[in-house]
């Protein structure tokens, strides 16, 4: 059997899982379940003898999320290709085809997202081999989720009657239908041939090629001058910036799969959430005896169906039915459990003022490490750093403020104006305005430090660089 290429789609912000999921680190990155990301659990549902390594492609903002997540799984993907921006899901598919057409004339392509949950995983691959023949003969094979109810929040596939395969796992798909009302979502899921799009779609790459040329030619054209003139960068490959925001932002469904008459559909159930709201995380949980999820330290009394997640602080529900409560160390949310996808309406509020809390935690990851804010005003700034064993920052220097580092834990190599220390647990360094310095980590475990920053201006954009080893934006040190 022909091995199929994954290409999982990395490129989503996740708003509605807010303030958890942030932009620079959305929600398939999250690890909240068992210690797995969303990312991670949809790579692992491809290790199977049917899959060829995947192609990744993820908005350039988390290309080393990608990198350290695969290399956590063990997983060295064929490709891992950086969006400048996010032009929705045509792109990509067009991205990827393209891609695995260089490799093989007859290779198939299985396009999924990265940050949806499927619980039973034999029912998928048993949904993806059905749907194989029909790929290899040239159509492009959507799935669809059976729906459990009338749900608005999800576009829906009705399906011929007859028509399809005669073992009925595959089917012909008589139209795409937009996100209906309450009323028509009732009639789809009373009538029996609708199911929900799960936005996962199987098909040849030369088919796939094919049905751009013919529906959607400008973004096919757009899509190979951002591929032909993409540069290499370490284990990424860059697509050109000016080529690919010149692509049409559409998604896969609009610009392909309702236009097409190739389009065959394989219904399946096997435990699909899209996790696009609390309340769709609050269903894939365990519950205790009244309802009740938690993720982190929460307690519950008297309350029933309720959803606490928290990354930092304790968190306790008391007399309330139905409530969704996250926190995190910068922000908290408390909704209706009813009311879950009116979160976006609350991000959207943030983004409109500009509110850093929509845009990252007070924990950034880097290549090297991380480093959290832990307190900050208007002449000083305190922050944990996290550096990885073998790991450096680059050589920089401040113009406003100084610097002053306590060690922690672990060895950490200080070099300040071109001199260069060791310093342990407990010794400190100090770094005046304008000095040349560098942070590395000599040691074979993690090494910790607390920097305190002191000046006339604190700015993440008071960096002069003067090597770039492994950023290349300002702020990001």
């Amino acid at each position: 059997m022909k091995k199929i290429v994954p290409c999982i789609l990395s490129g989503g912000a996740g708003s509605r899982l807010w303030p958890l999921s942030r932009q620079i680190y959305p929600k398939q990155f999250l690890k909240i379940f068992n210690g797995a990301s969303l990312l991670q659990k949809t790579i692992d549902r491809f290790d199977d003898e049917i899959f060829a390594a995947p192609i990744m492609i993820a908005n350039e903002a988390h290309r080393f999320l990608i990198g350290e997540q695969t290399e956590e799984m063990g997983v060295r993907p064929s490709a891992i290709v950086l969006e400048p921006e996010g032009r929705n899901t045509a792109a990509p598919a067009a991205v990827a085809a393209l891609l695995a057409l260089r490799e093989d004339k007859d290779a198939l392509v299985l396009l999924t997202p990265s940050d949806h949950l499927i619980g039973d995983k034999r029912a998928f691959l048993a949904a993806v081999r059905a749907g194989t023949k029909a790929a290899v003969d040239g159509r492009i094979v959507t799935f669809g989720i059976a729906p459990s109810e009338p749900n608005t929040g999800y576009g829906y596939i009705r399906l011929e009657r007859e028509g399809g395969e005669a073992n009925g796992s595959v089917r012909n798909v008589a139209e795409f239908v937009e996100k209906p009302d309450l009323e028509r979502a009732s009639a789809f899921l009373a009538d029996g041939h609708y199911v929900w799009n799960a936005g996962i779609f199987l098909f040849s790459a030369k088919a796939m090629i094919e049905a751009f040329e013919r529906h959607a030619p400008e973004v096919l054209k757009k899509a190979r001058e951002a591929l032909d003139k993409g540069r290499a960068d370490l284990d990424f490959l860059r697509l050109d910036p000016q080529a690919f925001s010149a692509i049409e932002k559409i998604s896969i469904d609009y610009a392909i799969m309702e236009r097409a008459d190739n389009v065959a559909c394989v219904p399946m159930d096997p435990g699909w959430s899209d996790l696009g709201a609390w309340s769709a995380v609050w269903d894939s949980l365990e519950k205790d005896g009244a309802g009740n999820s938690v993720l982190g330290e929460g307690m519950f009394v008297g309350a029933t169906n309720n959803l606490i997640v928290t990354d930092d602080a304790l968190v306790a529900v008391v007399g309330l039915d139905g409530v969704m409560v996250v926190s995190t160390k910068d922000a908290v949310l408390v909704a209706a459990k009813d009311k879950a996808q009116d979160v976006k309406v609350v991000v959207e509020a943030l983004e409109a003022d500009e509110r850093r809390e929509t845009r990252r935690h007070r924990r950034v990851y880097r290549p090297w490490g991380w480093r959290e804010e832990i307190a900050a005003a208007e002449r000083y700034q305190v922050q944990e750093i996290e550096i990885k064993p073998g790991k450096s920052l680059s050589r920089q220097s401040h113009v406003h403020r100084a610097e002053h580092w306590v060690v922690v834990s672990g060895t950490v190599e200080v070099e300040i104006e071109g001199k260069t220390q060791l310093l342990t647990e407990n010794r400190s360094a100090y770094v005046p305005i304008g000095a040349k310095h560098r942070l590395a980590n000599p040691g074979r475990i993690p090494a910790r430090l607390i920097e305190v920053q002191s000046g006339a201006h604190i700015s993440e954009e008071d960096i002069v660089r003067h090597d770039g080893d492994d950023v290349d934006k300002p702020g990001q040190s």
